[in-house]
């Protein structure tokens, strides 16, 4: 009576794949870009210099002479 039922169990499997199918397409495509790539945040140009001042790429001085500029354009 029920030794016949082994065409009925690709059918099963075939919907739940494809449901798990779908609810991860909704998930991923809810998140956007943001999972695909992170980005960091931008630093501003005070950050960068003062990143730059603590990696020894410029001196005290120079760092001094750049901050009055970016200080006057903002």
């Amino acid at each position: 009576m029920f030794h016949d039922y082994g065409y009925m169990v690709g059918m099963h499997i075939f919907w739940w794949f494809f449901w798990v199918v779908v609810v991860v397409a909704i998930v991923f495509w809810g998140r956007g870009d943001s999972w695909v790539r992170r980005e960091r945040p931008r630093e501003t140009p005070l950050e960068l210099l003062r990143r730059r001042l603590a990696n020894g790429e410029i001196s005290p001085e120079e760092y001094e002479k750049r901050k009055v500029i970016l200080d006057r354009d903002s």
